[in-house]
């Protein structure tokens, strides 16, 4: 293998990819603005939902319990209403997402002792962020149900009750504050090497015979692995800048914690990367067409990376044969690496696994891509 042609190769798709706005858009302003996309706009976490209140008895008691849903952060109180149809209207529209209907007996009741409820009307449409509202709603119930009743206790009997309670004192590791955007955001790294990486590389070879080039290169001492390497070369170093760019905005713009080592990240950030670009390679070897090989780059790189990997949907709850394919999946893996590095901190006797999976992508998918490719006109 001579270094010389190599060389010559990798210089002349610097030169393409410098000359050519959009394969340097493609490659360092979509990661960009998927990031901030993405970082800002993509979470997880439910709290300030919209919320209404219909407070028919009016009284301290009601004022009470809507205080502690106003005064919650998982609510925003966004009005007051007197009847049904403003209720409707308001969730019709996503004014509201969750109502709380106080009876008109509701302080009567309270203070008598007596059984009461409240009511709470819920958008079904949404069906994730209803479940964790009537969660967060049926709790803030039951905490102020508990204090009437100790109130009453105290009142009936003149002395603090002794209540045994079991209480639980939760301790969360790892990501502390539960902010889904430091859980996202890893694995949206992942995602945005394997499709731009992919994206870049599938049109290089196809390139080359769309424009009537290859022949030339064909006439040339060029070997085969002499040219896949010379044009993997560019695409690797806007690779090795992207990931640059994603820790550096993801340490000084979304103050991700980064627990783990910086020299693992990039090392096996290396080892995902060559695999994504001659995966990419391989496709524009394969295709000899631009079109088909960013169709086919977008379809086999994008989809399984933002549905199969665990980025945003846990694989745990997939159906079992989908989980079967995901295996298949190397951002799977990725994802799963940059999440232990970033938030917990693990070594390579925790990751082996996925880190020799990886490496074995790599290297099959590299030799394939030799294999396939030929010096001649077909």
């Amino acid at each position: 293998m001579n270094l010389q042609r190599i060389g010559a190769v990798a210089k002349k798709e610097f030169l393409h990819v410098i000359r050519d706005p959009r394969s340097l858009g493609m490659g360092i302003a979509i990661p960009l603005l998927l990031l901030f996309l993405f970082g800002y706009a993509l979470t997880v976490d439910v709290d300030r939902v919209p919320l209404i209140v219909w407070d028919q008895s009016d009284s301290h008691e009601s004022r009470e319990l809507v205080s502690r849903f106003s005064g919650s952060r998982f609510f925003s109180l966004r009005t007051y209403t007197d009847n049904y149809r403003a209720i409707e209207q308001a969730i019709d529209t996503r004014d509201a997402v969750i109502a709380l209907i106080i009876p008109t007996d509701f302080a009567r009741r309270v203070a008598s002792g007596r059984k009461t409820s409240v009511q709470v009307l819920l958008d079904g449409s949404d069906p994730n962020t209803a479940t964790f509202a009537l969660g967060y709603a049926q709790s803030i119930v039951s905490g102020y149900s508990q204090e009437i009743v100790l109130r009453q206790i105290r009142r009936s009997t003149g002395t603090e009750p002794q209540l045994a309670q079991l209480e639980v004192r939760p301790r969360v590791w790892f990501n502390t504050d539960m902010v889904s955007r430091n859980y996202l955001f890893p694995g949206l790294i992942a995602v945005i090497m394997m499709i731009i990486a992919a994206l870049l590389t599938s049109l290089t070879v196809a390139r080359e015979w769309e424009s009537g080039t290859m022949e030339q290169l064909i006439s040339t001492p060029l070997r085969g692995p002499e040219l896949i390497l010379g044009k993997l070369i560019p695409y690797f170093t806007i690779g090795i800048l992207d990931l640059v760019l994603s820790v550096l905005v993801g340490e000084y713009v979304f103050a991700i914690p980064l627990r783990g080592s910086l020299l693992l990240l990039f090392v096996l950030s290396v080892v995902f990367l060559t695999g994504a670009l001659a995966l990419g390679i391989l496709i524009s070897i394969v295709t000899k067409s631009q079109l088909v090989a960013s169709q086919l780059a977008l379809m086999v790189t994008m989809l399984p990376a933002f549905l199969l990997s665990g980025f945003i949907f846990p694989i745990e709850n997939m159906p079992a044969p989908i989980q079967a394919i995901t295996h298949i999946v190397t951002a799977r893996y990725f994802v799963s690496i940059l999440r232990g590095i970033y938030l917990k901190d693990v070594g390579l006797e925790v990751m082996a696994g996925p880190v020799g999976l990886l490496i074995v992508f790599a290297v099959v998918v590299l030799a394939l891509s030799v294999r396939k490719f030929r010096k001649k006109i077909e």
